[in-house]
């Protein structure tokens, strides 16, 4: 069995994550190849599909939403995700019962007495019509489970009811409050997988967007359980690999391995980024000393396809230039250094609406 080195995963990630070279897929496209973008933070959507996508603009994004063509909901390890209309309606079915699993082993000390049956049911109605934010719905619940405390009630009903933020939350250059309705209401069309077999065809999308993966990574990303008679179905269809540490790992037959030694270009990641969230084993993009970084929201930065720096952005007001400050996490080389410069002077333009921007690298960990 072919071993992969951390190199050649690494290449096969960027491929996979459009990182490699900007994508001619339209935004659509790219939403649905990635199997949506984290969305935690509702604007960070943005820079991962301009890092991805040629020519991305803040409105193509904007006019996805508002048109109902894809939508930020609960998915992949009970976090938001952005994704396709189509995909939001084929997936959440398929998550829905880890969603309540991961809630209700979080809250179940905070929900004495609560049916999440019974709770769905009142709850579903208020989001049917005007659009409501998950606290003012427990807040007219609240005198059903007078013992439960209004976040915790807003936080169940908010997983056991198939809800979607819905704009303007998630629209470029706005703040709005996270405002829900259901999924049927705001699509106008009822949940449901497409698929005879969605778990195998998830699994399928999975490998195609971040494999060759172990089937650790594919529960670490999912979240979901059950998987290995999936990947039992699954197997005369797949190829695999063996990783340095002796992983097995599965794959798409048509899964691009490039050339470990093709130089890759620098690229900004937003927070939460599945490229590095990914995975249970992220050693084939992240030094296991900067892994937690990962899960505290820090927004990194790729040089040669491994994470070597984190950053930020700011300005004063809305008419100043917007500033991109990067702190390596290693020493860089001269050469490095004027690539990520290249590359955050356009991001500063791009969160600038097509003002040029400030870049500040900060020396200290620089050649």
């Amino acid at each position: 069995m072919r071993v992969l080195d951390r190199t050649t995963l690494n290449r096969a990630l960027l491929a996979r994550q459009l990182l490699d070279r900007r994508s001619t897929l339209p935004a659509i496209g790219a939403v649905e190849h990635l199997v949506g973008l984290q969305a935690q933070e509702p604007l960070e959507p943005y820079v991962g599909l301009w890092s991805r996508v040629d020519g991305f603009i803040p409105r193509d994004l904007v006019q996805l939403l508002e048109e109902r063509h894809a939508v930020r909901t609960l998915l992949m390890r009970r976090t938001l995700h952005l994704v396709s209309a189509e995909d939001c309606l084929q997936l959440r079915p398929v998550h829905h019962r880890m969603l309540v699993t991961r809630m209700y082993g979080t809250l179940r000390r905070q929900l004495p007495g609560v049916d999440l049956d019974e709770l769905a049911e009142a709850a579903a109605p208020h989001f049917t019509g005007e659009p409501r934010r998950t606290t003012d719905v427990a807040r007219i619940l609240a005198s059903r489970w007078p013992d439960v405390a209004r976040r915790d009630l807003a936080d169940a009903l908010g997983t056991v009811v198939p809800l979607v933020q819905v704009p303007p939350r998630g629209l470029w250059g706005r703040t709005a409050p996270a405002t829900c309705l259901t999924t049927g209401s705001w699509l106008g069309r009822t949940p449901g997988p497409a698929s005879t077999d969605p778990l195998a065809e998830l699994v399928l999308r999975y490998l195609r967007a971040f494999g060759p993966a172990a089937s650790a990574d594919i529960r670490a990303w999912s979240g979901l359980t059950g998987l290995p008679a999936v990947i039992a179905r699954l197997r005369p269809q797949l190829c695999t690999y063996r990783d340095e540490r002796g992983r097995e790992l599965l794959d798409v037959e048509d899964g691009p391995l490039p050339d470990p030694d093709i130089p890759v270009p620098v690229r900004f990641l937003p927070a939460f980024d599945n490229a590095v969230l990914g995975y249970d084993d992220r050693s084939r993009v992240i030094d296991a000393p900067h892994r937690g970084l990962s899960v505290r929201g820090a927004r990194f930065v790729l040089v040669d396809g491994r994470v070597a720096a984190t950053w930020t952005s700011g300005r004063e007001t809305t008419p100043d230039p917007v500033t991109v400050t990067v702190t390596p996490l290693r020493t860089l080389t001269e050469d490095e250094q004027e690539q990520v410069r290249d590359e955050a002077t356009q991001l500063a333009t791009f969160l600038g609406d097509g003002l040029p921007g400030r870049v500040v690298l900060d020396r200290r960990r620089s050649a």
